[in-house]
């Protein structure tokens, strides 16, 4: 877990258009705040730069003390339209209006106005079908369930098997972890899951083999037939890089999945919503997902995930069987309907993807700068990743990812803590609505800060 100072440090004072520095940081004042929740929370809810969110608006970050960050972060992900956008919250002014807060699984009218535009989204809208729930755990969660239910009633029990790929992350509950592929994050499980088979993610970094033939392989070495495999599931892109399918194994992964009636699930709760330059990164594969699980973006502010699914997947369960307590809750609803609106309305998706063709060469350049030390980028649209490693090695260097993210935290720009396999991965994902001239002056900032850490 990456560590953050709570000793305040005097820093430079920052004053531009976006950025404003201009106390110590921590903030002093802010220290009592730390001090209250490590008496009263977890310390797992810790470990991202110390700042205490006041306010945040569109791109922009800003504490009680005068300081202003640009956001690199979206919260996780999540602010695909922008911080504290009006139309969301004069919306959800309105249901709260209505008086309309809880609903459980009894019908509202912008229910079916969600779920409407979310069917519009899948690749067929007239063959699919959505649930809605309330994280990207469940998401997930709901895609193993639905794929294993669907094989065993056609095929019988011993189509069991549900693949996914080594450093995976697909949520924090039971059955969203046994998916994912990082043995750390597992430990507490004993005795479970053995049904969950990991294969090599082809990165073509940390696993240069990016030939569909060790998918098949692998598979082989392990004992398991294709021919009682229930569903394959992958990031769209994986969290830890962001790390992309080559589009070739991609094709070939759906074509192997179509040959052995096999359910391919894509987790879209990171990359969908206009993050990667298109509206669902699996686009980006010329393939179509039997299930697509959604989270995040999807309202860029109030908690909400859905399936996208094949309708006779999604029928499998009667009235009343497959629900979730806050299953289409009114402000989430509301909120995601708002939310795709200004997605559609401010051609966010196509921001995305301009602001990345400039984005992306930069962080290249600078990349190369520190070839030894940063020692990959990956990204499309607005997210990117930079590896951070030991000199001349691949081996994670977390200590110095770290360096660099609290420099610019200090400068005035706001990334979420270093992530990836071994917390080396600088993850870079402003809101789509961040302009141009804001994008270039982050990563002016970001260079600044590799100079000063990486250049000594």
């Amino acid at each position: 877990m990456a560590k953050y100072s709570l000793e305040p440090v005097k820093v430079p004072l920052v004053k531009t258009k976006y950025r404003t520095i201009a106390t110590s940081l921590p903030v002093p004042e802010s220290l009592p705040i730390f001090q209250q929740l490590a008496e009263s929370e977890p310390v797992s809810m810790m470990g991202q730069p110390p700042v205490i969110w006041d306010s945040a608006e569109g791109f922009i970050v800003s504490d009680r003390w005068g300081n202003k960050w640009i956001d690199w972060s979206s919260g996780v992900l999540i602010t695909n339209a922008g911080h504290g956008r009006k139309e969301i919250a004069d919306a959800l002014k309105k249901v709260i209006d209505q008086k309309l807060l809880a609903t459980y699984v009894f019908v509202h009218e912008k229910r079916a106005e969600l779920t409407r535009m979310l069917q519009e989204l899948a690749p067929t809208p007239s063959e699919y079908q959505v649930f809605l729930l309330s994280t990207g755990s469940e998401a997930t969660e709901n895609c193993i369930k639905l794929a294993k239910t669907y094989a065993i009633e056609k095929h019988g029990p011993n189509k069991k098997y549900l693949v996914s790929f080594r450093n995976a992350f697909h949520g924090r509950t039971l059955g969203s972890q046994l998916a994912g592929g990082n043995p750390r994050l597992k430990t507490w499980i004993v005795d479970e899951g053995r049904t969950f088979i990991q294969v090599p993610f082809p990165d073509g970094y940390k696993n240069e083999n990016i030939s569909f033939n060790l998918f098949t392989r692998t598979l082989k070495e392990k004992g398991i037939n294709p021919r009682d495999i229930a569903g394959v599931m992958t990031e769209s892109y994986q969290g830890v890089g962001p790390d992309f399918l080559p589009v070739e194994y991609a094709q070939k992964l759906e074509e192997f999945c179509r040959e052995n009636d096999i359910i391919t699930i894509y987790d879209e709760v990171q990359s969908g919503f206009g993050r990667t330059g298109k509206m669902f990164c699996y686009e980006h594969y010329g393939i179509r997902p039997d299930l697509i699980a959604c989270g995040k973006g999807i309202s860029s502010s109030l908690p909400l995930s859905a399936v996208i699914g094949r309708k006779d997947i999604m029928s499998l369960y009667s009235p009343g069987s497959m629900t979730s307590t806050h299953s289409g809750s009114p402000l989430p609803v509301v909120a995601a309907v708002e939310n795709l609106k200004i997605i559609h309305k401010e051609n966010l998706v196509e921001n995305a993807r301009k602001m990345g063709e400039i984005m992306l060469p930069e962080l290249e350049r600078i990349r190369k700068k520190y070839p030894d030390v940063l020692g990959c980028l990956q990204g499309k649209g607005l997210v990117a990743g930079i590896q951070v490693v030991k000199k001349g090695t691949k081996q994670p260097d977390p200590d110095t990812a770290v360096k660099i993210n609290e420099k610019c935290f200090h400068k005035g720009l706001l990334m979420f803590a270093p992530v990836g396999v071994g917390g080396e991965c600088l993850k870079i994902a402003p809101p789509l609505v961040i302009t141009e001239e804001a994008l270039k002056e982050a990563i002016g900032v970001f260079e600044e800060a590799c100079d000063e850490i990486l250049g000594t």
